[in-house]
């Protein structure tokens, strides 16, 4: 008999994406419904999923068992955000109200803002205050559905900073229930002291700090902003050249605001991922698409900057693409925490089916992060990372926006949010 530590039962509608590793093309289009089923966990792992009569064969509760009736309750697994910028200090909403008054981008950096302001002020802040300040993300986070992220540096662009950030996501993971799965992105911008020499800076990176981040297991993925002005497409494929011995997982962001064949880097290094991927030509859809590269959207960017262009997401499923979205939270330009909010950015700006978006923000963002074999989806040996929502049936989700509809929230297996309040601490 397996002894069930908590029991969620009677769930009206269990909700699960359409495959357990990844879902692509037009397999997007489908989730698999089941209905008054039960999930038993034992410590943080689902270890069964079935209907009443079964579980009592087979199983039974603990002595102190936690048990839930979800027989109001439709129940997904918890969201994933494969691309995030978490430990940042300060905000940026002054740029903000200047940009909607006309002010440029270009306007805002040379008053000393941008990326480079949130540097300066991310290398001012104690480690111990950008813990509390992300802690507090983190919450907000959490009770919008995301159990699972990915979180870059790239706010410190030096060894102190770099390592500052990277140490700030490995003390939120040993108490906050949100799992994090770290970048180092030292090139994310280039710094003023190393203006006009983008190769040593990127020898700086690879010689003094991924040595280091390796070394202290920091970082499971390295990133680098592969963008006209910021660094080429030989720039880039020079520094990850360069890493490759360290044994990172690799991510680029690509061809966000114009192509330089960025995608076609990421599928040539084989990637976990391409991220952005806004202004990608049809040479790299076809090659990524083709390819085992996860393709991260992040929809919050047009939306957030008013654009007025998204991504070709259509054109990379209608290929068999792999599709998956995140929210790219960041002071600069998407100060979205919520994946709640970029499913629903999938559907009305990407053109994405109710479905569709469920798989990208699901499995296909888990599988976009590596961890495929752990979350994303409901199945026996994963996580039990559940959402219980009070709404009368999928389709819901997508039909009422601008509402918070996650009542409780299961994270490894503990009931970390009930009746929409953190419970955890």
């Amino acid at each position: 008999m397996i002894k069930i530590d908590l029991l969620v039962k009677n769930i009206k509608e269990l909700v699960n994406p359409a495959g357990d590793s990844v879902v692509r093309g037009s397999e997007l289009n489908a989730v698999r419904i089941s209905n008054n089923v039960w999930l038993g966990a034992v410590d943080e792992n689902i270890a069964f999923i079935g209907y009443e009569e079964d579980f009592n064969k087979k199983c039974k509760l603990a002595e102190d068992a936690v048990v839930i009736d979800a027989s109001d309750f439709v129940v997904f697994p918890g969201f994933v955000d494969p691309h995030t910028h978490l430990p940042f200090a300060g905000t940026r909403q002054d740029e903000f109200r200047m940009k909607l008054q006309g002010v440029s981008y270009q306007e805002i950096a040379a008053k000393g803002g941008g990326i480079k302001g949130t540097v300066r002020k991310t290398r001012e802040i104690s480690a111990c205050d950008l813990t509390a300040l992300c802690e507090k993300r983190l919450d907000q986070i959490l009770v919008s559905g995301t159990t699972t992220m990915e979180a870059k540096s790239g706010y410190g662009l030096d060894l102190e900073t770099e390592i500052k950030q990277l140490e700030v996501i490995e003390a939120l993971n040993s108490f906050h229930p949100v799992e994090i799965v770290p970048t180092f992105m030292g090139a994310h911008e280039i710094p003023e002291e190393y203006k006009g020499r983008n190769k040593d800076f990127l020898d700086y990176l690879a010689t003094e700090i991924a040595p280091v981040v390796r070394e202290r297991e920091l970082a499971e993925f390295v990133d680098i902003f592969c963008e006209n002005g910021v660094f080429s497409y030989e720039e880039a494929e020079y520094y990850l050249d360069k890493l490759q011995p360290y044994g990172f997982k690799l991510k680029l962001h690509a061809d966000e605001f114009t192509s330089n064949n960025a995608a076609l880097l990421a599928v040539r290094k084989n990637a976990v991922s391409a991220e952005h991927l806004i202004a990608m030509t049809e040479e790299e859809i076809d090659a990524i698409a083709s390819s085992a590269v996860a393709c991260v959207f992040l929809p919050g960017v047009s939306f957030f900057l008013k654009l007025g262009k998204y991504a070709p997401v259509r054109r990379v499923i209608e290929r068999d693409g792999i599709v998956s979205l995140g929210t790219d939270f960041n002071p600069g330009s998407s100060m979205v925490s919520s994946q709640l909010f970029i499913f629903h950015q999938g559907i009305f700006n990407l053109g994405l089916t109710i479905e569709e978006a469920i798989n990208t923000v699901t499995i296909n963002a888990a599988y976009a992060i590596a961890r495929q074999d752990r979350v994303g989806s409901i199945a026996l040996g994963k996580k039990m990372d559940l959402l219980l929502m009070d709404i009368p049936d999928y389709s819901y989700l997508a039909y009422h926006i601008g509402i918070n509809p996650v009542h409780t929230i299961i994270k490894s297996g503990e009931v970390v949010v009930k009746e929409r309040q953190l419970v955890f601490k």
